[in-house]
C-alpha cells in the first residue's frame, strides 16, 4: 500500500526498532544508533503531524543523516553577500601565505615558547613583537586572543581597581554581540568617569575631569566607534590632544589600518596603529581580523612600560593567543614589509581595491557560467562590515539569480550546496556580488547558482 492508502497508526506500528535499523547501516555503531534514532524521529513527527505523503524510506533517511552526522559543524563556505569582513562567516579571510603558516604550525611540534638559539624557554610574543615594532613604531607589543580582550587586558593593566578612566560619552558604545564600553571598564575595576556629550567633546571637558579626579586618574580611554557615527554637529578630540593631557592614553583603534604604506582609498579616514602611536598613546588597541586582514586576534603596542604592564596583568594568560593564530598573524604580518604585495595577496586589501573592470569581468564570467536563464547583470552597494567604516559603499556590479522560486527558497537551496554559497537578498532578489568571490570560487559558485534556480 501507498502511504495515501495505509494510516497513520499501521504506519506507527511498522516503524523499525532503533537498533534494527542501525543495524542496516554501514558505520559505527554510535553513528548508526544515532541516524537510526534520528530518522525513526522524523518518521514519527510526520506521522503523527498527518503528513503521510512525506513519509518516505526510512532506511534511505537514516542513510542520509549518516552522511550529515559525518559531516563537519564548521565547514568552508562561499561568501557572495558583498560584505567583506562578514563577521558571521569568520571576518577576514586569511591569505595563502598565511594559511601555509597554519598548516605548518599544525604539523608536529613548534617552537611557541622555545628560544631555538639560546635552548631556554621563550615567550609566544617573540614572534610577532618585532614585526609590530618595524610596523608601527612602537617599543614594545603583546599579542592577545582578540580585539575586545586587548581593551579590556590594556585597561585592567594600566587602570586597575578604584582609579579611573576617563571616556567620551561620544564613545561609549555597544558593538557585536552586545560588547559595551563602560561594562569593559567595570570588568578591568576602573572606575567610569564620563565627559562631554553625545555628539560634542573637547580639550575643555577632559582637562576638567583631570583635575578634579586627580591622583585617581588613571588613563583616557579613546574608542573606535565600529559600526556607529555621529554626524552633523559633532567634535571630538584628536589622538594627539590627547597624548599632550599628562595621563597614560589607551587608544582602542578598532580595524587595525596598519601603517600608510598599504593605505587604500576606500579605507577612508579609519584611523591608523602608526598615528596612535607617534601621537604618544601608552598602549594602541586593534583586532587582527578585521581591515588587517589576519587571524582572530588583539593587537596591543606601546610603549615598553605599559606593554610590560599588561604582560605581567594576570588576564594576559587567561587571554593568550594559540601558536595556529599566532603563525597567521606572523604570516599577515610579513606581508606588510612589501605595501603593493600586501595589498595584492591580504583577501581583505585586495576586495577593497579591486576595479571595476575586474569586478565586472568576474560579474560576466559569473553569470555566463549559470547562463543567461537564470542569471543576469545587476548594480548594487558592497560593504566593508566587520564594525568598519559603516558609511563606505563600494558599488559594483552583482549578478541577479532569476526564478520561479521565492527569495528565500532560493537562498536556503544556495546554502545547502556543498561548499554552501551564501547570497544576500536585496529588493526581492538574491543578489551574488563578484567583489567577495576569489578565482577559485567563480565555478563553484555557478554550480550552486544553477541548482538554486
Amino acid at each position: 500500500m501507498g502511504a495515501r492508502e495505509q494510516s497513520a497508526a499501521e504506519f506507527l506500528r511498522d516503524l523499525p526498532a532503533v537498533h534494527e535499523l542501525a543495524a542496516s547501516l554501514d558505520a559505527p555503531h554510535p553513528l548508526a544508533v544515532a541516524a537510526a534514532r534520528r530518522a525513526i524521529d522524523e518518521h514519527r513527527a510526520l506521522l503523527l503531524e498527518g503528513r503521510l505523503a512525506e513519509v518516505g524510506d526510512i532506511t534511505s533517511r537514516a542513510r542520509e543523516l549518516l552522511v550529515e552526522l559525518e559531516r563537519p559543524s564548521l565547514r568552508r563556505v562561499i561568501n557572495a553577500t558583498g560584505v567583506i569582513v562578514h563577521t558571521n562567516l569568520g571576518r577576514a579571510p586569511l591569505s595563502e601565505a598565511a594559511r601555509d603558516a597554519v598548516r605548518g604550525a599544525a604539523e608536529g611540534y613548534a617552537n611557541l615558547e622555545l628560544d631555538l638559539e639560546s635552548g631556554q624557554r621563550g615567550s609566544r610574543h617573540a614572534h610577532v613583537e618585532g614585526l609590530l615594532q618595524e610596523l608601527t613604531g612602537a617599543e614594545a607589543a603583546i599579542v592577545v586572543n582578540n580585539g575586545a580582550g586587548a581593551v579590556l587586558l590594556a585597561t585592567a593593566a594600566l587602570a586597575g581597581p578604584g582609579r579611573a578612566a576617563v571616556v567620551s560619552r561620544g564613545q561609549l558604545v555597544e558593538i557585536g554581540g552586545g560588547f559595551r564600553i563602560p561594562e569593559v571598564v567595570a570588568q578591568s575595576g576602573a572606575r567610569l568617569i564620563e565627559v562631554g556629550t553625545t555628539n560634542r567633546t573637547r580639550r575643555l571637558d577632559y582637562e576638567r575631569a583631570l583635575d578634579a579626579a586627580g591622583p585617581q586618574t588613571a588613563v583616557i580611554l579613546r574608542v573606535h566607534p565600529s559600526n556607529f557615527r555621529s554626524l552633523g554637529f559633532v567634535e571630538e578630540v584628536a589622538i594627539e590632544a590627547l597624548c599632550e593631557l599628562g595621563v597614560p592614553v589607551i587608544d582602542d583603534v578598532g580595524s587595525g589600518v596598519l601603517g600608510d604604506g598599504a593605505a587604500l582609498t576606500a579605507l577612508g579616514d579609519e584611523p591608523s596603529i602608526r598615528r596612535s602611536v607617534a601621537a604618544g598613546a601608552a598602549l594602541t588597541c586593534c583586532s587582527g581580523d578585521k581591515l588587517l586582514g589576519g587571524p582572530q586576534a588583539g593587537l596591543i603596542v606601546g610603549t615598553s612600560r605599559a606593554v610590560a604592564a599588561a604582560r605581567q596583568h594576570p588576564l594576559a594568560r587567561a587571554l593568550r593567543i594559540d601558536k595556529l593564530s599566532l603563525a597567521a598573524l606572523e604570516a599577515t604580518l610579513l606581508l606588510y614589509r612589501n605595501p603593493e604585495r600586501a595589498r595584492r595577496e591580504i583577501p581583505v586589501l585586495a576586495m577593497l581595491d579591486a576595479g571595476e573592470d575586474e569586478l565586472e569581468r568576474r560579474a560576466r564570467r559569473l553569470r555566463d557560467a549559470i547562463g543567461t536563464e537564470g542569471a543576469r547583470l545587476g548594480r548594487a552597494v558592497a560593504k566593508v562590515g566587520g564594525g568598519a567604516l559603516p558609511l563606505i559603499e563600494l558599488e559594483g556590479p552583482v549578478i541577479e539569480l532569476l526564478s520561479e522560486r521565492s527569495p528565500v527558497e532560493i537562498a536556503g537551496r544556495l546554502r545547502a550546496f556543498s561548499p554552501p554559497v551564501i547570497g544576500r537578498i536585496h529588493d526581492g532578489r538574491v543578489l551574488l556580488d563578484p567583489r567577495t568571490l576569489c578565482e577559485g570560487e567563480l565555478e563553484s559558485a555557478a554550480a550552486a547558482a544553477r541548482a538554486a534556480v
